[in-house]
């Protein structure tokens, strides 16, 4: 069953799901979603894909499949390019409130774990926002054979020709340039 909420957040009211029996699902379509990344990182393409979200015993186990691309430049030739990442998430988010009395849920056994809002809102964006973060690449081509910048003139070398005239020696270093180590 896919629910009609707004499909342009990873943000979504889950106490109904809370209610509900063990096993139960809700499936969001995820379209056009924007989010703010860290420095350095830019969307070329809104976020899109499907959330799962199941009711477990101890909360709402969320299975994300989505979709974007990052803006940024060939790490060889500076060239544009746009990098597609896909991201999958499987993680379980419990309550910090209980449902049935509206008390704070003892939060102490498990520090680290994943928690919903004191409203009972599953908000999807800062685990999206980092696995984005860990899915760029660390130096992107905008082709596998990329030669790169001529280090004389700063062109791509797949541009025009690139014979330039060699460098002048310093006389002192003259005998080095008939230098052949022994192999």
């Amino acid at each position: 069953m896919t629910d009609a909420a707004d499909d342009r957040s990873l943000s979504w009211n889950v106490a109904g799901l809370l209610a509900d029996g063990l096993g139960t699902t809700r499936t969001y379509d995820v379209r056009d979603v924007t989010i703010e990344l860290p420095e350095g990182l830019e969307l070329a393409a809104p976020i899109v894909g499907a959330v799962r979200l199941s009711r477990t015993n101890r909360g709402i186990l969320v299975d994300a499949r989505l979709a974007t691309s990052l803006a940024g430049e060939c790490a060889r030739c500076l060239r544009p390019l746009t990098t597609p990442i896909d991201i999958e998430l499987e993680e379980e988010y419990l309550p910090s409130i209980d449902l049935t009395s509206g008390r704070p849920v003892d939060t102490d056994a498990e520090p680290d774990a994943l928690r919903l809002t004191d409203h009972h809102e599953l908000d999807l964006e800062p685990a999206v926002r980092d696995a984005i973060s860990l899915a760029e690449p660390i130096a992107p081509l905008d082709r596998p054979d990329c030669p790169g910048l001529c280090v004389v003139c700063g062109l791509p070398l797949d541009e025009g020709e690139h014979d330039h005239p060699d460098d002048e020696i310093d006389p002192r270093l003259e005998a080095l340039k008939a230098f052949r180590p022994e192999e």
